[in-house]
């Protein structure tokens, strides 16, 4: 396969959901495999749950922070890593993720903006409270947290279903948009409100757009230029034409 060329490219916005995590053994939510097709998520993972049973989240999510205790960024994460180390002072580099593990950040990747959070990180569900979101890495399966700032439930630091994004990671997003020449999205089936959006913002300031992903989409988005079909961690160290294997 041959490699793309990046060198005309000044402001490069890329896309990641699940597809790029999958080969570190972090399970997808939604498609074939997802969780979502065992668990109802709006009686598990809604905001109103919250309200009426904050620690059904915990038992929910402490999963996955157990995982990440060993799971580790793939080829996928580390290709894109060093993409971005690579970058001359005169480029742009943006990583957008839907992903909440952290492994971007953990291979490298520095200009990150996490749309739906965190879940390695704790916060309090009281909006009014001064608490910061922090690491924690307790799943917290058993016993529900306490903020002992103001004794209301701690939370992880995750967009739940019917909550918004937050209004500065969506304008961060959107900024990088309105000036990108070339949008790439990689695992990710893109009809995830707004994240589906984005490649027609691309699209319309004229960048190249590209899609990369295990399936094809369907139905095919008109927007996307270029569609290469594989396993992100296989292809990516081929299309960015950098060499991740241990030494």
């Amino acid at each position: 396969m041959q490699s793309l060329d990046f060198s005309c490219y000044r402001n490069i916005v890329i896309l990641t959901g699940a597809g790029v995590s999958a080969a570190s053994g972090i399970r997808p939510f939604r498609g074939q495999e997802g969780l979502w097709n065992e668990i109802n998520p709006l009686k598990s993972a809604d905001s109103s749950v919250l309200q009426t049973n904050p620690l059904a989240i915990w038992q929910l999510f402490g999963t996955l922070r157990t995982q990440l205790e060993t799971a580790q960024p793939n080829a996928a994460h580390l290709t894109l890593a060093k993409f971005e180390a690579g970058f001359s002072s005169s480029q742009q580099f943006t990583l957008i993720t839907q992903n909440i593990d952290g492994l971007h950040q953990r291979a490298g990747s520095r200009n990150v903006i996490e749309l739906h959070g965190n879940v390695n990180y704790t916060r309090c569900s009281n909006p009014t409270c001064s608490l910061t979101a922090y690491l924690d890495k307790s799943p917290h399966k058993d016993l529900l947290p306490i903020c002992q700032l103001c004794n209301y439930p701690l939370r992880l630091d995750i967009v739940l279903f019917g909550e918004q994004i937050p209004a500065k990671k969506e304008w961060l997003a959107k900024r990088s948009l309105r000036d990108c020449d070339l949008f790439i999205a990689i695992g990710t089936s893109g009809t995830v409100w707004p994240a589906a959006n984005f490649v027609r913002s691309a699209n319309y300031v004229g960048a190249k757009t590209i899609f990369i992903n295990l399936e094809p989409m369907k139905p095919k988005n008109p927007y996307f230029q270029e569609e290469y079909l594989g396993r992100a961690e296989e292809l990516l160290p081929l299309l960015f034409n950098i060499d991740v294997t241990p030494h």
